[in-house]
């Protein structure tokens, strides 16, 4: 059953319009929430987005780059366990194949094998670069890398 200490006042939709400018006792009277005088108490007044009071603006401070691309870009790293999931033993490892299963963006990208996790099957790499760990991994498990 309800009790009377239970009840709560109801929970409105939407929240109130704040009402400025009537009177004192409003809480809101005198500047309405515009604060002292100046451009922004005035009616109509709108201060750009990224003005800075007239002096040049710091977004045309600083000079345009354009973007950069570097000359060499980082190969894509993909560890030891990761190819073990998805391949076979006897198949071949390179940039194709592995944008074909979707592990890595781009055929046209770098591809680095690191020796994270283990791999029993027999893979052949092409086109990738190993790490010394996995180097070593790779050929205990009977791989080549060409």
């Amino acid at each position: 059953m309800l009790k009377l200490s239970e009840l709560k006042p109801y929970k409105r939709a939407a929240k109130r319009r704040k009402v400025i400018g009537r009177g004192v006792g409003s809480g809101h009277g005198t500047y309405s929430g515009r604060g002292g005088k100046g451009q922004t108490a005035r009616s109509g007044s709108s201060i750009p987005v990224g003005f800075e009071g007239g002096r040049m603006p710091l977004h045309r401070q600083i000079p345009k780059r354009r973007g950069f691309k570097s000359l060499n870009p980082k190969a894509e790293v993909l560890s030891l366990s990761d190819l073990s999931k998805k391949f076979n033993s006897g198949e071949t490892v390179n940039p194709k194949i592995l944008a074909n299963k979707g592990m890595i963006r781009s055929s046209m990208s770098g591809v680095k094998i690191l020796g994270e996790g283990e791999i029993t099957k027999s893979l052949t790499f092409e086109k990738v670069k190993v790490s010394a760990q996995a180097k070593g991994k790779i050929e205990k498990a009977g791989g080549k890398i060409v």
